[in-house]
């Protein structure tokens, strides 16, 4: 039995989208002869369908001035909401039409902060020894819950099944410490014990938004790994928290107090003497583990082959890489 389906309304109001073309093409070039140009039909063609399109839609969309059109409040309203969808289309078209014409293309789903302070850092080799591989990074804190249409090829974070069908592999644990400019030790040289680092101006990484909240290590965490309660400690004299880890760093490289450092993420920046170690051992959360997943349909594609080994040949050399 064939079961009907009663009207879209959405698809049934939808005007005709050959008018709207002309009609994005009019407001673009504010001038129907030019906008027939570029659309390689007749002026009588753009015309004709924009005057279909204020018929369907009940109120005129231009001001006509001789030759020259102006968008009214209505149209500017309706050019707004369909320029940039255009646009999104005609680039969907144009990567389905490429094909397999294109270079190869690998799109890397991670963090925010292991984009800015890993990728970063060592895509610029990649690229000189594969330029035929074209990559395409995805940051988000919330890898649970990716827009519709993101289909990432490669998974970096800290959950081991972020969809059906993708292998996960170990790379790392977490290995954190408390860091700061050189600077501000400069400053505060009297941070010599845990005791006094818990005084300081702790700059903390707050879970807003952030998925894997469970993965979260705050400053009282940490203080708790050392067998320090931080709620026993004076108020500090300010405070700043940020979701963003690389905000985070960020104020920390200018003066502006301590946060906690993941090794895998700002080894370089000590290796520099961009930021500094004032006092405090590791806190080593050796549950806590970093994966890297990609469909395991997908293991014969030559770029993502190419990545996974250059990949893994650097972790290889990660203080923390757990042991295959």
């Amino acid at each position: 039995m064939v079961k009907h389906v009663g009207p879209d309304q959405i698809l049934v109001q939808m005007p005709s989208l050959r008018a709207v073309r002309s009609f994005v093409a009019a407001a673009k070039y504010q001038n129907f002869t030019r906008a027939a140009e570029a659309l390689c039909v007749t002026q009588a063609a753009v015309s004709r369908q924009i005057r279909e399109l204020e018929e369907s839609l009940g109120v005129p969309l231009f001001k006509r001035a001789g030759r020259a059109v102006e968008l009214t409040e209505a149209g500017s309203i309706l050019y707004d909401a369909v320029s940039l969808s255009f646009i999104n289309i005609a680039q969907a078209a144009q990567r389905i039409t490429e094909g397999s014409s294109r270079q190869q293309e690998l799109t890397i789903c991670c963090s925010p902060a292991f984009a800015a302070l890993w990728l970063a850092n060592h895509l610029p080799e990649f690229f000189s020894c594969y330029p035929h591989i074209d990559i395409n990074v995805v940051s988000t804190n919330n890898f649970l819950t990716l827009e519709p249409g993101v289909y990432p090829d490669v998974f970096i974070n800290k959950v081991s099944d972020p969809r059906d069908g993708y292998h996960s592999i170990p790379l790392f644990y977490d290995l954190i410490y408390p860091v700061c400019s050189p600077d501000y030790l400069d400053r505060h040289p009297e941070i010599e014990s845990l005791e006094e680092l818990a005084d300081a101006a702790l700059l903390e990484l707050s879970p807003y938004g952030r998925s894997q909240v469970a993965e979260h290590v705050d400053w009282f965490t940490w203080f708790s790994f050392q067998g320090i309660d931080l709620d026993r400690r004076k108020q500090q004299e300010h405070s700043f928290s940020s979701n963003d880890y690389n905000l985070l760093i960020t104020m920390t490289m200018r003066g502006q107090g301590i946060c906690l450092g993941y090794h895998h993420l700002i080894a370089p920046l000590l290796e520099t003497g961009a930021l500094v170690r004032p006092c405090g051992p590791d806190a080593a959360f050796r549950e806590k583990l970093h994966y890297l997943s990609y469909p395991e349909s997908n293991r014969e594609n030559q770029a993502l082959d190419t990545f996974y080994e250059w990949f893994m040949a650097r972790i290889d050399k990660e203080e923390t890489r757990v042991t295959p």
